[in-house]
């Protein structure tokens, strides 16, 4: 499992010593070739953290030979020095990963990634030393240990696979807290061993993001230093079909968003929003996240309350083409909305486990689109009053 599934990773991941707490937070992903190719996805928010502003510069090139990635601190808003804290751990990367070989690494292909506290310095000495550390432990085995030390928040760690003849598809991801679409609210590295080129790697990585991260709404907070990248070694030497590849990448990156939300801070529903009929996909996008972004409905099905009348409200906050007397919901199955009115008896839906469906019928079109979101809970609340205190 995780990004050393593919052929051609190494990875590992160790304690350096930027939790407080002393357990694992930094992680080391190097790609050892043949090829290198890679793309990158970010957030869209205009605040941007360090290492993002680095990485984009890195993408640029298409060619990434390793990624670290520290939690801990999210290394943004910290200015000219954040910045040059990043570019010294690039370095720092490029220089032990060229010890005692050739020197065929450079800074300039080392993507960097933070989580954590903003506005906070990290600690270079012990980011530079455990760069060393984590690099002297590096293993086609290391996968599970660098998704282990990315985690925050996060109560698990979260890997996933796809396997296609003869060439594979790996990734980590973290995220529990602030997600929400735009690119994608989290950490995610993925691996591939098929033999292809940059603008390839791209567009199956953009495909999938839209369609995944892009529709996890947990609390609709956009994080600042949001980073998905997709490695290529081409060490299966296959160059598998496009269809295929972005296909398996799409598997991945669905498995992936669909643990984040199911670790989300102090969730105890995770809410499938389907969106059906709608005159566009984008009418059924904007329409998914404004119920999933209704923090009265999230508390309705907190407390196992199916208030159909609380879809509908967020429905009518929205640009999408519908008329109020047509709309249907149904919440578990059971059509309690139909025709903008009463439908069936709202006792006979069943709220009692994890997973809620609400479908959300525009009568609109034959457009669909599904959103996934979390209840909202006191949990949630307690753990973000006390974030950094």
């Amino acid at each position: 499992m995780s990004v050393t599934a593919a052929k051609g990773f190494t990875a590992a991941g160790i304690a350096a010593g930027i939790k407080e707490n002393g357990n694992p937070d930094l992680a080391l992903v190097v790609n050892n070739g043949p090829r290198r190719a890679a793309a990158g996805v970010f957030t869209s928010n205009r605040v941007k953290a360090a290492p993002v502003l680095w990485s984009e510069q890195v993408l640029r090139g298409g060619e990434v030979s390793a990624v670290v990635l520290n939690s801990g601190g999210a290394n943004a808003c910290t200015g000219p020095q954040g910045f040059q804290d990043t570019h010294a751990t690039a370095e720092k990367v490029a220089a032990v990963l060229n010890q005692g070989g050739p020197e065929d690494h450079s800074a300039g292909e080392i993507a960097v990634a933070s989580t954590g506290l903003i506005g906070l310095l990290l600690p270079m000495d012990k980011v530079l030393a455990g760069v060393e550390k984590a690099a002297g432990e590096l293993s086609a085995h290391g996968g599970e240990k660098a998704a282990i030390a990315i985690k925050t928040t996060d109560s698990v760690h979260k890997t996933a696979v796809a396997e296609g003849e003869g060439w594979t598809v790996g990734g980590m991801a973290k995220g529990a807290g602030m997600l929400a679409p735009g690119l994608a609210t989290m950490l995610v590295v993925l691996t591939t061993d098929a033999d292809l080129e940059s603008a390839t790697l791209d567009k199956a990585l953009r495909d999938a993001t839209r369609q995944t991260f892009d529709r996890v709404d947990s609390d609709g907070c956009m994080s600042t230093n949001d980073t998905v990248l997709l490695l290529a070694s081409g060490a299966s030497e296959i160059t598998p079909r496009y269809e295929e590849f972005a296909g398996a990448v799409r598997t991945v990156c669905d498995d992936l968003a669909r643990q984040l939300i199911g670790d989300a801070e102090g969730a105890s529903k995770d809410i499938r929003i389907e969106v059906i009929n709608a005159a566009t996909e984008d009418d059924a996008v904007e329409v998914g996240r404004s119920i999933a972004r209704n923090n009265l409905l999230k508390c309705a099905i907190h407390g196992e309350d199916p208030n159909w009348g609380r879809v509908l409200s967020a429905i009518g906050t929205t640009r999408a083409a519908f008329e109020p007397d047509a709309l249907n919901v149904a919440i578990n199955g059971i059509w309690v909305c139909r025709g903008g009115s009463v439908g069936e008896d709202r006792e006979l839906v069943d709220m009692r486990y994890r997973e809620v469906k609400i479908t959300a019928d525009l009568s609109a079109g034959s457009e669909s689109a599904v959103i996934w979101a979390n209840d909202l809970t006191a949990d949630y609340v307690h753990e973000n009053s006390a974030y950094s205190s």
